[in-house]
């Protein structure tokens, strides 16, 4: 497991081939390797939204290129890492 912390209180952590991006403490999107981009249904904050935002542009998300980018409950945000330990 590795922890990349971004800016104050945008953090991601990289298990395996998945990484999670934490706003505060709270797992908002994550990216796996040959599937792509998700993102939270949830909405949080103003600012969680921007940390989303933000970090799918540092991380090379283009929707204009056709990566798209699913939506998921949050439940299955809260789960995610419990699955690839």
């Amino acid at each position: 497991m590795n922890l990349r912390p971004i800016k104050a209180n945008m953090n991601e952590i990289t298990v395996g081939n998945i990484t999670v991006l934490f706003s505060y403490k709270t797992p908002v999107a994550y990216h796996e390797s040959g599937v792509g981009y998700a993102k939270t249904n949830k909405y949080w904050s103003r600012t969680t939204s921007r940390h989303i935002t933000q970090w799918l542009s540092l991380n090379g998300y283009n929707e204009k290129l056709g990566d798209g980018l699913r939506e998921v409950d949050q439940e299955v945000l809260d789960n995610l890492l419990n699955e690839v330990e």
